[in-house]
């Protein structure tokens, strides 16, 4: 399976626990379910790597208009792959590229020998391979969050609202049944993102409208960063 590419505008907002029930109603009335929900969501842990010199961070709390992400993302401690993704925001909108690895190799990469990357034939990976080694990333933070998703085919439309998010800095073993996790977010809280390609059906940002919402600058990465240097 070769590299995957996404080009969206994304939105994030800050709504309360209170309001996501009611929320996910209206949305299951005009979207379609992701087909990985349960009744609580599902669950995705997140390995986010960064420069010697924390480049990423430093540039999303900047705000620097160019700026990247480099993370492997798995669903459950016990899949047998996990996903290398790399996002980038050029002006208003998010360049997401994904590659499917092993998990053998994706256990390599959190243990920051890059080498795996060189055995897939993906240019992706090649690129992966340079930047990581060329800026020196290093594995920096695992974030872990519950997520209830929502679709619409129209504009690759996808609502998400995110959960019990917690993080540690403490291990990188992405597929440990049990890592030392500190909370990152409140449990009144839960994080509404809004992803579209091109622009949002009415009928879809009516209902999203209706949410008591307050937008958000940070990313869930920076968030465990931030609270991490809190509780240390």
């Amino acid at each position: 399976m070769g590299m995957n590419e996404v080009l969206r505008q994304e939105k994030k907002y800050f709504i309360t626990a209170a309001e996501a029930p009611v929320l996910c109603s209206r949305l299951g009335r005009v979207m379609m379910e992701d087909p990985h929900n349960g009744p609580q969501g599902y669950s995705i842990r997140s390995l986010y790597f960064d420069s010697l010199n924390d480049r990423d961070y430093w540039g999303k709390m900047d705000g620097m208009e160019l700026r990247r992400k480099v993370r492997l993302r798995c669903y459950s401690p016990e899949a047998g792959f996990a996903m290398l993704e790399m996002k980038q925001k050029e002006g208003a909108s998010q360049k997401k590229r994904s590659l499917r690895l092993e998990r053998a190799d994706a256990e390599r990469l959190a243990r920051g020998d890059l080498l795996p990357l060189l055995q897939y034939p993906d240019p992706f990976a090649a690129e992966c391979y340079g930047l990581m080694r060329r800026l020196c990333y290093q594995p920096k933070a695992i974030v872990e969050y519950r997520r209830r998703a929502f679709i619409a085919r129209e504009n690759r439309i996808r609502i998400t609202l995110d959960s019990q998010i917690t993080a540690t800095e403490a291990g990188w073993d992405l597929f440990s049944p049990s890592l030392p996790q500190y909370p990152v977010l409140d449990p009144f809280h839960v994080i509404l993102e809004v992803k579209y390609n091109g622009f949002l059906l009415s009928y879809i940002k009516e209902a999203v409208s209706q949410a008591d919402r307050s937008e958000l600058s940070q990313s869930k990465y920076c968030m465990a960063r931030s609270a991490g240097l809190h509780y240390s």
